[in-house]
């Protein structure tokens, strides 16, 4: 039994189906990219397992419990993190706050996680006092994954972790996540960045127009001419 089960999801925006019997599974342990062009539905894909959005038909089963329709803050409480496109730190309240946010679910942080987020992101150690809005975009992204380690996830969702920032920033978020996932946190996640996701993922789906049209391992999927076409720039002959 995989840790989530996705089965066959519609979602709508009124008449627009945005979704259309989407279908996929998230073994225990795995990184499992969604990839695909803006209004592919990745983004819709993930707010619906993480409980922001409620789906019209289908299943979705977390560590084979039924959990479409149940609300997000519930879903945080059985172990599902989601650190969402555009990062949405609290930009007035410290770094140290805002990390303590992502412990809600506990009576107080656990100061063992909290000493491990420093280890994985030393830059947020130093900035500790400042304010979140001060922070650069790729410190806020290192903020916004470690506010949701500190609610010690089974599953992490990220939303485009590297939109906006400079490659070696990128190269160092995406090692990050690799860690992450080696201390046992299956990890789903949604970029862009076809190249750098299907390097670190087990297995990847590619959406278009709200259905899966293509699935398989991230080395068969980075080897697939399709997906070097559309996703990675180049020319198949």
């Amino acid at each position: 039994m995989a840790l989530l089960e996705v089965d066959d999801i519609e979602v709508r925006y009124g008449a627009i189906r945005a979704l259309k019997g989407v279908s996929f599974d998230v073994e225990e342990g795995e990184v499992v990219a969604l990839l695909g062009a803006n209004g592919a539905g990745k983004t819709t894909t993930q707010k619906t397992v993480s409980g922001m959005m409620r789906p019209a038909l289908g299943e979705i089963r977390f560590d084979g419990e039924r959990i479409d329709g149940v609300p997000a803050h519930t879903l945080i409480h059985r172990g599902i993190c989601h650190v969402p496109e555009g990062r949405r730190v609290f930009p007035r309240m410290s770094v140290k706050e805002n990390l303590e946010m992502g412990a809600f679910r506990f009576k107080r942080p656990d100061k063992q996680v909290l000493d491990h987020v420093m280890e994985l992101f030393p830059r947020l150690q130093e900035r500790i006092t400042q304010f979140a809005g001060t922070l650069s975009g790729g410190e806020q992204q290192m903020l916004a994954i470690g506010r949701a380690l500190m609610g010690k996830p089974r599953l992490l969702l990220l939303d485009e972790p590297s939109m906006g920032l400079a490659p070696l920033i990128v190269q160092q978020i995406f090692e990050i996540v690799r860690e992450i996932n080696g201390e046992g946190v299956t990890v789903l996640i949604v970029e862009q960045n076809a190249a750098q996701a299907l390097a670190l993922a087990n297995r990847g789906y590619v959406l278009e127009t709200g259905e899966v049209v293509l699935s398989g391992s991230g080395k068969d999927l980075l080897a697939d001419d399709r997906v070097r076409a559309a996703y990675l720039g180049e020319e198949i002959a």
